[in-house]
């Protein structure tokens, strides 16, 4: 349950950045949400691959809740892959807008200069 708690808070605080400074989900919502399940689903279909090759296998703990959404994937897991991509999604929006409004100043810098 701990770990479940901390990937919650953690996707809190992601969604507090992206309301402040409207990054990704709080910029254009419906494109950022289909970016996410995507995503998310993209990265459940590699897990599910590679359970069914025997490369992940979960083993129980007691920082976990013990729901599982699957055969060998844990509930936290979903949870892990949303939290990851959006952070993901948030540091490139935000790279992204500083990179550009860099250029921008270095541009208006550039034509002030002799």
């Amino acid at each position: 349950m701990i770990y479940l708690t901390i990937l919650l808070l953690l996707l809190g605080c992601m969604v507090l950045l992206d309301a402040r400074w409207k990054l990704f989900l709080f910029a254009r919502p419906l494109a950022a949400a289909s970016v996410l399940v995507f995503g998310v689903a993209f990265f459940l279909i590699w897990d599910v691959a590679a359970i069914h090759a025997g490369i992940f296998l979960h083993r129980d703990s007691p920082l976990m809740t013990g729901v599982m959404l699957g055969p060998q994937l844990p509930l936290e897991e979903g949870f892990f892959l949303l939290f990851l991509c959006y952070q993901t999604m948030i540091l490139f929006t935000a790279v992204d807008r500083f990179l550009r409004q860099n250029r921008r100043r270095g541009r208006k810098t550039a034509r002030w200069q002799p």
